[in-house]
């Protein structure tokens, strides 16, 4: 009888089996080509096989090393990121980037059961200033840096 030594292991590996599995169905359509002339599903192909092997490895330590069980999931955490995504969506087209930015910073903290507000302030400044500076100055994305 199979033993799986660690429950967390084997946890990866049932995600990247499927995560490996979708990429190699949803490729399926698409043309391989050679490596000489890539069709547009080499790329996808390749790397869903791949992900398919790390799961492999990740199957083969479950069943050969110790581990810790799997915990339970806190929601605080993803809850808060999943907020803070869905915030810069919201905030981005009518505050700026900057705003945004600084928004998602602030939000994203709270996931954390202790949060320091200056260093999340700081970090939400430079988070801004840099966000602006490379998508908006130097990439010359079209969008606004600060609100209109």
């Amino acid at each position: 009888m199979i033993r799986i030594r660690s429950p967390q292991d084997f946890g990866a590996a049932c995600v990247f089996a499927l995560v490996g599995a979708a990429g190699l169905y949803f490729g399926s359509d698409l043309t391989f080509g050679s490596p000489a002339r890539m069709g547009p599903g080499f790329f996808p192909i390749i790397l869903s096989w791949l992900i398919l092997g790390v799961g492999a490895i990740a199957a083969l330590r479950a069943l050969a090393f110790d581990g810790p069980a799997v915990e339970a999931p806190k929601l605080r955490p993803i809850l808060m990121v999943c907020v803070a995504i869905l915030s810069f969506g919201l905030v981005v087209e009518r505050f700026g980037l900057a705003l945004a930015a600084i928004a998602v910073t602030f939000l994203a903290a709270l996931a954390r059961p202790h949060v320091d507000w200056r260093e999340t302030a700081l970090l939400s400044l430079a988070l801004a200033a840099f966000s602006v500076a490379l998508f908006v100055y130097a990439l010359g994305q079209p969008m606004a840096a600060f609100p209109p």
